[in-house]
């Protein structure tokens, strides 16, 4: 099964209000095994970068002035993403910056039926718990020391990793191999052991045992076992 992974960098929360997508990045997984298969854009998002999200992703309006309009590369990201399912993390946000990017080009939106949302995968694994990717990375012991910044393509690949361990672990590779992996059990039958039988213990008390019990009886004062 093939799957696309994908995050988005933006100028905000909200495309309802003029907030635009800046940067994607996808990262295509086949059997939950990631094949090496990127997509990765900046967008010129042709207004400016509010200091709070430049904080978060690094990303200038300068820095961008040059990159390509949405609509340069949206015929090239709909291509690589197919399709197929498309995982993100808090996907309701990032569906709704690519389907209103797509809207505004005149495309059609990306079916919500694709959407596979690993924060709610994620909730319901481990209620109670941190569900952030920087918190799932720990959980995990997925190594993200290279994440100083928010990174679209970056995060792509590490969501993968998580993604990978919320649906079954690195274990789920056993399932998806290609050889059949046949298990053999010996089974052990009990033989007995052949020869002389050895003869049978006694386990009566002896006369002798008898005599020193009922003397040790006779110095006690009526107990409750002697009639």
């Amino acid at each position: 099964m093939r799957e696309i992974v994908f995050d988005t960098e933006t100028t905000g929360l909200d495309p309802l209000t003029g907030d635009r997508l800046v940067e994607i990045g996808c990262v295509e997984m086949v059997n939950r095994v990631v094949t090496g298969n990127s997509f990765h854009a900046y967008f010129n998002p042709q207004r400016d970068m509010p200091l709070e999200a430049e904080r978060v992703h690094g990303l200038s309006a300068a820095f961008l002035a040059d990159k390509p309009l949405f609509a340069e590369r949206a015929d090239e990201l709909l291509a690589f993403i197919g399709d197929a399912p498309l995982v993100a993390h808090n996907a309701q946000f990032d569906f709704g910056f690519l389907n209103a990017e797509l809207a505004a080009v005149g495309l059609e939106p990306v079916s919500l039926d694709r959407m596979v949302d690993t924060l709610g995968i994620a909730r319901r694994r481990h209620p109670g718990a941190k569900h952030s990717l920087d918190a799932l990375c720990t959980r995990y012991g997925i190594d993200r020391s290279h994440r100083v910044k928010h990174g679209a393509l970056l995060d792509a690949e590490l969501l993968a990793q998580v993604y990978v361990e919320l649906t079954g672990g690195r274990q789920i590779g056993l399932s998806l191999a290609t050889e059949t992996v046949v298990e053999v059990v010996e089974v052990v039958t009990f033989r007995p052991r052949l020869g002389t039988p050895r003869p049978p213990r006694p386990h009566a008390a002896t006369v002798e045992e008898l005599q020193r019990h009922a003397a040790f009886l006779a110095t006690l004062e009526s107990p409750l076992w002697h009639n």
